[in-house]
């Protein structure tokens, strides 16, 4: 598909900042508008329809959503829930509409079953409920499947669903409060060894069992959904590497240099045990996600580092 107008929505966010310049590269950057909420209010249908107007995208890729750490989604579940249905229903009727010839949608592993078990297939999404803490988020997201599948039989909209695993690189939200576990445990090691503490306390066992994917690595596969797939079968996009907690920390510590050590907390509950992504229908397509779990963390606290020292809390710090 030859594109000649590429909008991305959410584009200053942490998985806009790897794809947007990727996508100018690629695509030239004459042809890639990227936008952020500042230009136009997603959750006004009046403003949604504006930017079809005004922009005439051929492809959309729609990164823009609502989303927060844990505390956030449980002090403000209907807010996560009303904004991300509206983020998603906006955009794929108004699309569906103005005849855009395909819209990239991705969602957050988070919305698979609470129960769902190792590896997770896309086959698993409606088995059961999400985890609480973030449902409203998660379903709202989710409905991005259900809104490809309806628009795509009833109007022949071409869309596709990709679902990113737990994404960690450069620019990732680091704030104490709302991190997930790699960007919280670089800042807790770098803060530990500034403050040349002597020992790092983590919860649980350390025995909990993840799969990590380098942010970049999902990036660079947004050009085979944009030329080639057609489809509103959803695609996980992850690493499909199971990496323990223990060793995440035990990694960290040793690239940060940390002189001190780990205590495990083990009156601390490890979560899920076993959360890995089945990615066989991805690697059917011929992708991998495949940056060492090493050279990508080298990545992430170099950036972190550089901009700890040079903007603090102005980076999502």
């Amino acid at each position: 598909m030859n594109a000649k107008r590429i909008v991305v929505t959410g584009s200053s966010g942490f998985l806009g900042r790897h794809l947007t310049p990727l996508l100018e590269a690629r695509y030239g950057a004459p042809n890639v508008v990227a936008l952020t909420s500042r230009d136009y209010d997603l959750l006004e249908q009046q403003q949604v329809r504006r930017l079809f107007a005004e922009l005439k995208p051929e492809i959309l890729v729609h990164l823009a959503a609502y989303s927060g750490g844990i505390g956030a989604n449980q002090a403000y579940p209907a807010d996560f829930y009303y904004r991300n249905t509206i983020l998603t229903t906006l955009v794929f009727h108004e699309a569906a509409r103005n005849a855009v010839k395909k819209l990239i949608y991705p969602m957050g592993g988070c919305s698979y079953p609470a129960a769902a078990s190792s590896p997770i297939d896309e086959g698993q999404m409606w088995n059961g409920f999400p985890q609480a803490e973030s449902a409203g988020y998660s379903t709202a997201k989710k409905m991005g499947i259900v809104a490809s599948r309806c628009y795509r039989q009833q109007h022949g909209f071409n869309s596709v669903v990709i679902i990113p695993g737990n994404m960690y690189g450069e620019y990732d939200n680091f704030r104490t409060s709302e991190s997930h576990v790699i960007p919280a445990m670089i800042r807790r090691f770098y803060e530990a060894k500034r403050r040349k503490d002597n020992e790092i306390v983590m919860w649980g066992t350390g025995e909990a069992v993840r799969d990590f994917v380098y942010a970049a690595d999902v990036a660079a596969v947004f050009p085979h959904f944009i030329e080639n797939y057609n489809s509103s079968e959803p695609v996980n996009i992850s690493s499909g590497t199971p990496t323990s907690i223990r060793e995440l920390a035990e990694t960290i510590k040793e690239q940060m240099q940390f002189p001190g050590t780990i205590r495990w907390d083990v009156s601390k509950p490890n979560g899920q045990m076993v959360k890995i992504f089945d990615v066989t229908r991805l690697r059917g397509l011929g992708l991998s996600c495949n940056t060492p779990l090493q050279k990508g963390l080298q990545k992430t606290i170099s950036w972190f580092s550089s901009q700890y020292e040079t903007r603090g809390d102005g980076i999502r710090l």
